[in-house]
């Protein structure tokens, strides 16, 4: 898998503080989608896989919070470029050798379904650029202070894209769930 982290630990730090911070999101939905229809099991599964995902967030973002204020122009230049190649989560890589669009139905269902959405992810974004201070940076290069302008508007760009993406509902089978057909 290949994160586009081109071996910089800025990007590498600040896509783990997404991934991190996106798996916790989705295990506690899960959690809560399981406990909602009566899987008591299932739902503490994902719950202590969530808070596992949790502590694993909490020591990323500490650590590019430090980039932030150790050398704020690069590590801002970073979370822009990161965030213009967009996150993508390991899972993108799933195959069950015939679907070669299973992530993207995957994640239509998931969206949908509400474990992960487009707002958890302008939520997400908000919530790191806001524990990040990055509005609050000042002393940026002029390439620093664009890159700053991008992510700080990008939560509510992709709140505006995702209410657009409405759709007439599909099906598709998965193969895990033995061909049973599922709406996307």
């Amino acid at each position: 898998m290949d994160p586009r982290t081109e071996n910089s630990p800025y990007l590498g730090f600040i896509y783990t503080s997404f991934q991190e911070r996106a798996t916790f999101i989705s295990h506690g939905n899960t959690a809560r989608h399981a406990k909602e229809y009566g899987d008591s099991k299932l739902a503490q599964i994902c719950g202590t896989i969530a808070s596992d995902e949790k502590r694993h967030e909490t020591a990323y973002t500490k650590i590019v919070e430090k980039l932030f204020e150790i050398d704020p122009d690069a590590t801002v230049l970073a979370l822009a470029d990161m965030m213009r190649k967009k996150i993508t989560m390991p899972a993108h890589l799933m195959y069950d050798g015939r679907d070669d669009n299973l992530f993207d139905h995957f994640s239509s269902v998931a969206q949908r379904l509400g474990v992960y959405t487009a707002k958890d992810y302008a939520d997400m974004l908000e919530f790191l650029v806001g524990r990040w201070k990055v509005e609050d940076i000042t002393g940026l290069s002029s390439e620093g202070r664009k890159a700053q302008d991008y992510v700080c508007g990008l939560p509510q760009r992709i709140r505006r894209l995702a209410l657009g993406r409405a759709k007439k509902p599909q099906y598709v089978s998965f193969s895990w769930i033995f061909d049973k057909q599922v709406k996307l």
